[in-house]
């Protein structure tokens, strides 16, 4: 069987060898006779796979016994409404900085429940930048601030994560990570909380990964559903009602798998060396371009454009018929994007790259 190379932005690629082993374990669980699938979310057997998923990302993002970690359903789509529900206690308003298309859906749904500062926005470079932390109108007084750090669709990812004024000391720091979380060390002690859909470097769709310092939770607003209340999930241990089992399984084994890649550090080098392939051929062509700011790339989705969109169909048909798949950009900016995430080898980079560098040559010709 011959595996494509798949550039998907989420759903996305899964490890080779998480995918094998979870296929040998598939009907038979460690002699259980059933699989992870079938398995009671009660059951003993369960509740080991449960809590080494939990201790090898704690491990592995280095969370402090001060945190909690949450294995949720809903999407992060889901943590828009949740983050403000829980968040905001006696305070009637959140800052919330837009750099793409998940944060500002994350501040439409924000403005349902609360009032929403804007501290900044790069819509009218077509979202091509991060605009200047110095720049950014924080409220000392706002129940948290809102940040995503990797936007998906258009390619801008904070490379660090800077300091924002006073504001900074006391207003707690809310990250969506849905998309670089896991790519790289990050200091979650920066954060009052971060969530991160598992569909990019986690595992599977279906699962939702939330960490919170736990004095930010039991503070949720009167009348807040149970099921978006985090402290009552914490409380159940992620298991309020039946969870996401078989993806928080195939969570478990990707956590395991990155471990054995070397950690976070481990990952980072390959996934910077990845990247810095796929950007050196496009600032080194004169068909290709990036659209987004050098000092803000994102090494997990890279975005490209060809001069005329009408070449756009002839790049993707040439790609296909190579197993490069999924590099179509995203319908509302258009252009290519190629998603390389962990699990993406680096072959598949050097095969896009020599595919590039046919196309232009024959664009040429």
């Amino acid at each position: 069987m011959s595996r494509a190379f798949n550039f998907s932005a989420g759903p996305a690629a899964l490890p080779t060898e998480v995918l094998e082993q979870a296929r040998a374990e598939l009907l038979d669980y460690h002699g259980t006779g059933m699989s992870v699938m079938e398995m009671s979310h009660r059951s003993a057997e369960f509740i080991d796979i449960a809590e080494r998923a939990e201790a090898d990302l704690i491990e592995l993002l280095d969370v402090p016994d001060d945190y909690q970690l949450l294995f949720l359903q809903g999407g992060a789509t889901t943590q828009f409404a949740m983050v403000p529900l829980n968040l905001l206690g006696d305070k009637s308003s959140a800052d919330y900085l837009n750099t793409g298309s998940w944060s500002a859906k994350a501040i439409k749904e924000a403005r349902r429940l609360c009032s929403v500062n804007v501290v900044g926005s790069s819509e009218a470079d077509n979202f091509d930048r991060i605009p200047d932390p110095a720049s950014w109108s924080c409220d000392p007084d706002a129940a948290y601030l809102h940040i995503c750090s990797n936007e998906t669709i258009g390619g801008v990812q904070f490379q660090e994560f800077p300091e924002f004024g006073p504001s900074s000391e006391t207003v707690p720091l809310v990250a969506d990570m849905s998309s670089d979380i896991l790519s790289r060390p990050i200091d979650v002690r920066r954060f009052g909380l971060i969530y991160a859909g598992a569909q990019k470097n986690i595992g599977p769709a279906g699962l939702t990964v939330v960490i919170v310092d736990k004095a930010l939770m039991g503070h949720a607003r009167p009348g807040t559903p149970s099921m978006l209340d985090y402290a009552v999930h914490a409380a159940a241990g992620s298991m309020s009602n039946t969870p996401p089992t078989y993806a928080w399984y195939l969570a478990g084994l990707v956590f395991g798998w990155l471990k054995a890649q070397g950690g976070l550090a481990g990952i980072e080098l390959r996934n910077r060396r990845k990247a810095a392939k796929l950007y050196d051929a496009i600032d080194a062509s004169n068909l290709f371009q990036s659209p987004v700011a050098s000092d803000v790339r994102s090494t997990m989705n890279v975005t490209f454009t060809l001069p005329d969109a009408e070449m756009d169909g002839a790049f993707l048909a040439g790609a296909g018929q190579r197993g490069l798949l999924n590099l179509k950009g995203h319908r509302s900016v258009g252009g290519m994007r190629a998603s390389i995430y962990n699990a993406v080898p680096e072959a598949a980079i050097d095969a896009l790259v020599d595919y590039m560098g046919e196309f232009e040559k024959d664009s040429q010709s």
